[in-house]
């Protein structure tokens, strides 16, 4: 039987004392383009959803919605913060991801005092952290952070088609589909693409050595 997003372990941490916690979760850590995005959401004490999950297990739709109710729900306090390619391609992903939701914890318009986080522990991390592995459909504060962070990420994504539609990132979000790689391969290397991941930096490569993304001889 599948476990439901409760508050439980927003409500262990009251008991220990804290007041004020946050869930954190990421989007866009697997994809060959495009920022990767971190939210941080605290929830009223006694927030209920029938519903809401981790946001691969929502459809398109159920994750816009839930991200406008959350948006506007009182009570609710949440901070979206991106990390761009330059520092993606700069620290490696995994320190850019970290960065983000150290960010994102911060940017929260009220301070937290724990965070639950999806995943492994971010080390360093300005507040104390409870790592919780599944934590997305386990705690609806990460949840609810994964959906802010989702959503958010994909209307990047398809604010960056309008302006490269050669690559169709409306499509498949950044991640390395076949379709992707095909236009990566037709097109080159666009400036959103992150050039630290092996398969745009083989083309990268080849660009600078003369190579087309066909392996001719440019001309």
């Amino acid at each position: 039987m599948t476990a439901r997003c409760t508050l439980e372990h927003e409500e262990r941490l009251r008991a220990a004392g804290f007041t004020s916690i946050a869930g954190v979760d990421e989007a866009g850590r697997g994809p060959l383009a495009g920022p990767v995005v971190a939210a941080a959401v605290i929830l009223p004490r006694g927030f209920e959803h029938p519903v809401l999950n981790d946001s691969k297990k929502l459809t398109a739709r159920a994750r816009e919605k839930f991200f406008a109710e959350l948006q506007a729900a009182p009570g609710v306090l949440s901070a979206i913060v991106e990390v761009g390619i330059e520092e993606i391609d700069s620290l490696n992903i995994l320190r850019a991801t970290h960065e983000a939701m150290r960010r994102a914890v911060s940017a929260l318009p009220v301070g937290a005092d724990h965070a639950i986080i999806d995943g492994l522990p971010v080390k360093p991390f300005p507040i104390p952290q409870t790592a919780l592995v599944g934590g997305d459909g386990l705690s609806l504060s990460v949840a609810a952070a994964s959906v802010l962070a989702k959503v958010w990420r994909d209307m990047r994504m398809q604010a960056l088609d309008a302006e490269y539609p050669q690559y169709a990132f409306a499509k498949h979000k950044g991640y390395g589909t076949a379709l992707h790689l095909e236009r990566l391969r037709a097109h080159g290397v666009s400036p959103v693409h992150r050039r630290s991941f092996a398969p745009v930096r083989e083309l990268s490569l080849g660009s600078e050595s003369g190579l087309r993304a066909d392996g001719e001889v440019a001309r």
